[in-house]
């Protein structure tokens, strides 16, 4: 008897130390690859960083769906599109693991020389941009293709969150200088013309500053000017002029400038309240233009239907409501107000995306983040993803309670 007991209690001793090996293992291997061990992440960072892996995958296969049928026609692989993702997907996440390892203050370091680089990569679309479907975004530089207003983003984020978070202890001067950067970034994105993504970040810069604390008087004479501004460029460019009209009436011309909104409408129409299927939209195969980019939302519908549609929107209500958490968590106003920006692109963005398939924005050439194609916006979106979870890390006490943590190093 007392053998057999002798055995249970070494098996049990076993059992206890291969667990505790385990769970050693475990944190060891946390400690290295994470900033913070997991168990001690605020309870909204961890979520942040669970929904956004599952963005990220499930964009994957929205984007495999989407492109499979024009991959095979086009390329002669169905798997051309997602296996290009799938390399830019694990460049994004190394990216976006270098990101969550630095401390914002050297991210903020770092902002002002990164988007004087980014305003000189616009500017120089003008002379050496290709030119697609009428609008001049892109620098080929051998076999890669760079979106400096894409890229741009995250640092935007950082550089404003930098002067509106010390708004109140900065000179008149420096408040001129960075505010006429900001300006000129824009209108240079506005000349390619991309006015989409001149007013993402027109609302980016008025979110960041309204939660500063700036008065509201200055920020609505700034949305009346921003509007104007839009108008104009409207005003004297053929192409957005089509793109309104085809807005306001796409049944006017059918065939021309309607062609894309209706046919994204009939594929939202088409998904019903259930879905086609996954797999099984029927607009995706030769009717829907740019149903891997631009309009991938309407080929989302068409198979996941209402339900989930609805769905993808509570998806990003609940992202939203995280990021509000996050920024109310924050130790400092410049966290605060990274979260509040990085949370206003990835959700921000999303919707626009969806207002423009589903007819309640003009047509215009807005990814969905880390859902439609294109490296560009997955670096971008991974990145600025990055930042939101970087200020979540943040505002942990263990970042100050324990002076040897690696955060504290960088």
């Amino acid at each position: 008897m007392s053998n057999i007991s002798n055995k249970k209690i070494h098996s049990k001793t076993r059992r206890k130390n291969t667990f505790e090996s385990k769970d050693y293992l475990g944190n060891l291997l946390s400690n290295k690859i994470l900033p913070l061990p997991w168990s001690f992440w605020p309870k909204e960072g961890r979520l942040i960083m669970g929904l956004i892996a599952f963005w990220s995958i499930s964009g994957i296969f929205i984007l495999g769906s989407a492109s499979w049928w024009v991959a095979t026609r086009e390329m002669g692989e169905g798997a051309y599109y997602i296996k290009r993702q799938l390399i830019w997907l694990v460049a994004s996440w190394s990216i976006f693991y270098l990101a969550i390892n630095i401390n914002l203050k050297n991210w903020l370091k770092l902002s002002g020389p990164c988007l004087f680089i980014g305003m000189v990569l616009i500017a120089s679309t003008s002379f050496f941009g290709s030119t697609v479907n009428g609008s001049t975004r892109w620098l080929i530089i051998g076999p890669v293709q760079i979106q400096p207003s894409e890229l741009i983003k995250p640092f935007i984020i950082l550089q404003s969150a930098k002067l509106f978070g010390q708004w109140e202890r900065i000179n008149s001067e420096k408040k001129i200088f960075w505010l006429t950067i900001f300006a000129s970034i824009v209108v240079l994105i506005i000349k390619q013309p991309n006015l989409s993504t001149a007013a993402l970040i027109g609302i980016l810069l008025w979110m960041i500053a309204l939660a500063s604390g700036i008065n509201f008087r200055y920020l609505f004479n700034t949305a009346i000017s921003g509007f104007f501004i839009g108008a104009t460029s409207i005003f004297f460019n053929a192409y957005q002029q089509n793109r309104v009209m085809s807005f306001i009436d796409p049944w006017k011309d059918p065939q021309g400038s309607g062609y894309q909104l209706i046919q994204s409408l009939y594929a939202i129409g088409s998904g019903g309240l259930f879905g086609e299927g996954y797999g099984l939209s029927m607009q995706k195969l030769q009717y829907l233009p740019y149903r891997s980019t631009d309009f991938i939302f309407a080929v989302f519908a068409e198979e996941f239907g209402f339900f989930g549609s609805i769905l993808l929107l509570l998806f990003l209500l609940v992202v939203a409501y995280l990021t509000l958490k996050i920024s109310l968590n924050c130790r400092n106003n410049y966290s605060k107000l990274i979260s509040i920006g990085s949370g206003t692109i990835l959700v921000g963005q999303s919707i626009m995306h969806i207002a423009v398939s589903s007819g309640a924005m003009p047509t215009t050439g807005l990814p969905f983040p880390m859902i439609s194609y294109g490296g560009n916006s997955l670096i971008s979106s991974l990145l600025i993803a990055a930042l939101l979870v970087r200020s979540s890390i943040e505002s942990s006490e263990l970042l100050i309670k324990n002076p040897s943590n690696r955060l504290l190093a960088r």
